[in-house]
């Protein structure tokens, strides 16, 4: 067994919570290791949209709701990172679209126009027509309505490079054991390298679970809610980032375009579609994917598309009656703290949320960056570049 590396904190997971966290504690001046068993951002970071949510979907009911109010400053946070004055250098981050859409294949009902109109969302949201309308809008067989939201997507691919290169070498790769108990953890071995670190930050999505069993750790407790996303692959599909509005209070479809490697374009489909679309079967999901998108958007030519869909898991702190949590969360056990972001855009806020733990443990920056010999993770292929032929 090797000798142990001394570290102030240890992250298990390496997906854009775990990464963002990292950098935002090598920035504080605490020595840390990254431990990534198989590929950066290869769990849920990889298999998101990469929308940085301002909480508008969650108020498609009208309402103003704690889960809009808790993301509605995020869409800022990542703005200044991208523009260089954030607490993170993003500024060579691939955006993908400056702003997320909201759509209504017809008239809008008439308290959403209202609410929309509303001092609450006043700065969310803006009525967009004629020449500021996206090119796949302009089309004069569209007849409904498009509303800019104060949100962006992002390459997410493209974020887990850049943090990776924020991370420099506190980043390693092997197979993890973990033990512990109702204290907290107690080892912590990649391969055969110990690590001994005065706090173990658990940010591993889905692998949370793993982890807290291996340590014995038996709360908090987690939660899954699964989805099975929709992909369309095309050499000339058209750029679309937007919820289209449905008669429930979640966007009966949410679309986002990814580049592939090989010079096409991905559509990702989320929304209602893929939370219906769960249990399906994939030819049947790809069918009723195909009658929305006709129906929505009939004047796209879909013809010389490929199709394939893709079962993700969200994971969570588990919630009453397996609802979404409104906020990340992080809770203390012992010198462990498990974290779960809930979603891409709150990975700010974890970060904010640990550095105050830390710093009501009076856990200052101590130890200096361990040196060691362990490779680095490779950063995930992205998903769309791995479900179609070649």
């Amino acid at each position: 067994m090797s000798t142990p590396l001394h570290t102030d904190i240890c992250i298990l997971g390496g997906g854009i919570a775990g990464l963002w966290l990292n950098a935002r504690l090598r920035q504080q001046g605490y020595s840390t290791l990254l431990v990534e068993p198989h590929a950066l951002g290869g769990g849920q970071s990889s298999k998101s949209q990469g929308i940085i949510h301002g909480g508008t979907k969650y108020a498609l009911h009208g309402k103003l709701t704690t889960a809009a109010e808790a993301i509605a400053g995020m869409p800022d946070r990542w703005r200044a990172c991208l523009a260089g004055s954030g607490e993170l250098d993003l500024r060579d981050v691939r955006v993908l679209s400056a702003h997320h859409y909201l759509w209504s294949p017809g008239n809008l009902i008439s308290n959403l126009a209202g609410f929309f109109a509303s001092k609450a969302l006043r700065g969310r949201v803006d009525s967009v027509k004629g020449s500021e309308l996206p090119a796949v809008f302009a089309n004069p067989a569209f007849k409904g309505k498009v509303y800019r939201l104060s949100e962006l997507v992002l390459d997410v691919p493209d974020v887990v490079r850049r943090l990776a290169e924020l991370g420099g070498d506190s980043l390693i790769s092997g197979p993890v054991r973990i033990a512990g108990g109702s204290e907290g953890v107690t080892a912590v071995q990649v391969g055969d390298q110990p690590i001994i670190a005065r706090r173990y930050v658990l940010t591993a999505g889905e692998g949370n679970e793993a982890l807290l069993q291996g340590a014995g750790i038996l709360q908090p407790a987690m939660q899954r809610r699964p989805l099975q996303m929709v992909l369309v692959k095309g050499p000339n599909l058209p750029a679309l980032y937007a919820h289209c509005l449905g008669s429930s209070p979640k966007p009966r479809i949410t679309v986002t375009t990814h580049p592939c490697s090989d010079g096409q374009w991905c559509w990702y489909l989320g929304g209602d579609l893929a939370e219906q679309g769960t249990d399906m079967p994939a030819d049947q999901l790809i069918q009723r994917a195909r009658q929305e998108l006709q129906e929505l958007l009939p004047w796209v030519d879909l013809r010389d598309c490929e199709w394939a869909t893709l079962p993700v898991t969200r994971a969570e702190p588990a919630q009453s009656g397996l609802v979404r949590p409104d906020n990340a969360y992080l809770q203390a056990v012992g010198n462990a703290l498990i974290c779960w972001p809930t979603k891409l855009a709150l990975a700010p806020d974890l970060s904010d949320q640990a550095l105050a733990e830390l710093a009501r443990q009076a856990v200052q920056p101590e130890l200096p960056q361990p040196a060691n010999d362990l490779p680095p993770p490779a950063i995930a292929t992205p998903v769309w570049d791995t479900l179609f032929h070649a």
